[in-house]
């Protein structure tokens, strides 16, 4: 797994902080797969590189991943990494290929019509990992994978609030065009990161939309699989977190730094998870006032 954990180190992201939570095995595994996630996506986020390109990149994995689960030797050093983890864990390859799929969708998507359409891109690029991951955590119960779906999608929703000014940089808006219209928001606005009234009120609308998901990821958790999902529960509640901080700033993203939570931070809901789930307890960090 050096390849892989080289990548998860570097990445200093909040998924690869909550893998600390777990025993080494199912970190080790952790670490494949999201290395093999980070991999994907930046060849789909290379734009210095032409889309065809990048679409061949991705055809690449797509074809290495087929040798990984017919028991061939894979080219890419991820792959070879991950071959033993898919097997022992039994992932599935629909799921692999379902998050080919979403980080595919940036290459030819800048605009998003609807929820629905919003959604499905969601559901692709975070809920199948989610669904990737609690058989790597070791879930009893098949309702845990609606927790899974319903909690990958409130991360995304969240990241995509967190991120509108990052995107817009790159002539991207994920923000629906159906909730535009339904608050007057003006594409120009996005792109310009102006933080007029009417935005703070399309944002606080998918905001609550997140909370929804949230909410029904709490719900969704079956009691029984609440101490093997506590890394998943650590992203929601850091996550959590990252949107009231964002709502706390009126949904203004468009300053010059982008919005995080400080490491010390971090810790802190680290070992509150901690001790939640070692107490018994079945209130989450997350999806309640």
């Amino acid at each position: 797994m050096q390849q892989s954990q080289s990548i998860t180190r570097k990445s200093a992201s909040n998924l690869a902080l909550a893998f600390i939570l777990l025993p080494k095995p199912r970190r080790e595994a952790m670490a494949g797969l999201y290395a093999f996630c980070r991999e994907v996506d930046d060849i789909a986020d290379e734009e210095t590189r032409p889309v065809a390109e990048r679409r061949a990149g991705l055809a690449e994995w797509r074809t290495d991943l087929r040798r990984a689960y017919n028991h061939e030797s894979p080219q890419l050093p991820v792959l070879r990494e991950l071959q033993p983890v898919i097997h022992t864990y039994q992932l599935d390859r629909e799921n692999f290929e379902a998050l080919l799929d979403g980080v595919e969708m940036d290459l030819d998507i800048t605009r998003y019509q609807t929820h629905q359409d919003l959604e499905l891109y969601c559901y692709r690029v975070a809920s199948v990992v989610g669904l990737l991951s609690i058989r790597i955590f070791g879930f009893k119960n098949p309702a845990c994978r609606d927790y899974a779906v319903f909690l990958g999608k409130a991360l995304q929703l969240t990241n995509i609030l967190r991120d509108v000014a990052v995107d817009a940089q790159r002539g991207r808006i994920y923000l629906p065009r159906e909730d535009l219209a339904r608050f007057s928001v003006r594409e120009e606005d996005i792109l310009a990161c102006r933080h007029t009234p009417e935005y703070r009120a399309l944002a606080a609308s998918v905001g609550e939309r997140a909370r929804r998901f949230y909410r029904l990821a709490l719900e969704a958790l079956p009691p029984e699989d609440r101490r093997s999902m506590i890394a998943a529960e650590l992203m929601g509640s850091v996550y959590w977190r990252l949107l009231n901080r964002v709502e706390a700033q009126s949904w203004n993203v468009f300053g010059p730094r982008l919005i995080r939570l400080t490491k010390p931070q971090k810790l802190w809901l680290m070992a509150r998870t901690w001790r939640r789930v070692v107490m018994g307890s079945t209130t989450p960090n997350y999806g309640h006032a």
